[in-house]
């Protein structure tokens, strides 16, 4: 609830006493996430006693949306949780500018990806099943801050970050490999340059590269010339057979292209648990794209 001071008869003096005041509120509700409290006490807290200053000079209570950004930094699940289970939607609004300077972006589905918050990632997607089909595509899809995220989607903070959990959960969510950020590039350039930046986390930029293809039945992106023109290197870091493939000498292999058709059949709503139902062999249940959210290692006929 925001409490508008704006009035002439305020004074320079009330607006420091009420700042001071709001920063010191504020800190507790940081302190008391940070510290796991338990959810009653937190939600007690936002709703009847904590406060923070806003740039339009008012005192505000906190958001579900602030709330849950707190969360999510603090690796706050059972919080999170309640906050999406009890306001699904309000939740996922803006917060107010003192908490975001960019109004365009999906703050949380960004502040989850940068913290590498699976569980609470998870959530959120599912917590997207109760917004419209076009609003929640355009939610999961949307370009973030020019200032913070560098015009980045969701998908490619996961590809710079070389967070797979993440880019799978994206992806199978309905995050789109094709949408390029405010450089034009597409996710799969932003996972190839991580590739070639140096050899640290090289199994984690694999695992990102396979699950990433696996939702790409057509490849768009704008590296292909970059491989072609520097192919030793690109052929010892991607192997043989993913080089020709990205590099338009040969036809996705047979198996990728087989798993590609698979996947389009499990609606976002039913992702992970739907990959259980594909009817395939048991061994091919095992595949990475299947098994990154829980930590598993990959295959070795897809490293």
């Amino acid at each position: 609830m925001p409490w508008d001071l704006a009035s002439s008869s305020r004074g320079p003096g009330q607006d420091y006493c009420w700042q001071k005041r709001c920063k010191k509120s504020s800190f507790a509700f940081y302190q008391a996430v940070r510290d796991l409290l338990p959810v009653w006490i937190l939600e007690e807290m936002r709703t009847m006693e904590v406060f923070h200053w806003e740039e339009s000079g008012r005192m505000s209570s906190y958001s579900p949306s602030e709330a849950l950004l707190y969360a999510l930094v603090h690796d706050h699940q059972q919080y999170g949780q309640y906050l999406l289970s009890k306001h699904p939607q309000v939740a996922l609004a803006m917060p107010s500018k003192s908490f975001c300077c960019c109004q365009a972006l999906a703050p949380h589905l960004a502040m989850a990806v940068r913290y590498n918050r699976i569980t609470t990632l998870a959530q959120i997607l599912k917590s997207l099943q109760h917004f419209p089909e076009k609003e929640r595509w355009d939610y999961i899809n949307r370009k973030g801050c020019v200032h913070v995220e560098s015009g980045k989607t969701p998908l490619h903070l996961a590809c710079e970050l070389v967070r797979p959990e993440c880019l799978t959960l994206l992806l199978g969510h309905g995050s789109s490999p094709y949408i390029p950020d405010c450089n034009g590039n597409t996710a799969l350039d932003t996972l190839l340059k991580q590739m070639c930046t140096n050899e640290l986390d090289t199994h984690r930029k694999n695992r990102c590269l396979h699950n990433l293809l696996l939702f790409m039945p057509e490849l768009k992106f704008n590296m292909k010339t970059v491989l072609k023109d520097n192919a030793s290197l690109w052929q010892s870091l991607l192997g043989v057979d993913i080089f020709q493939w990205l590099s338009g000498y040969t036809p996705p292999p047979l198996f990728i292209k087989a798993m590609q058709t698979l996947i389009g059949t499990i609606a976002p709503e039913k992702f992970p648990e739907g990959l259980d139902e594909l009817p395939i062999a048991h061994l091919l249940q095992t595949l990475d794209f299947k098994l990154t959210v829980e930590g598993t290692q990959p295959p070795s006929n897809l490293k």
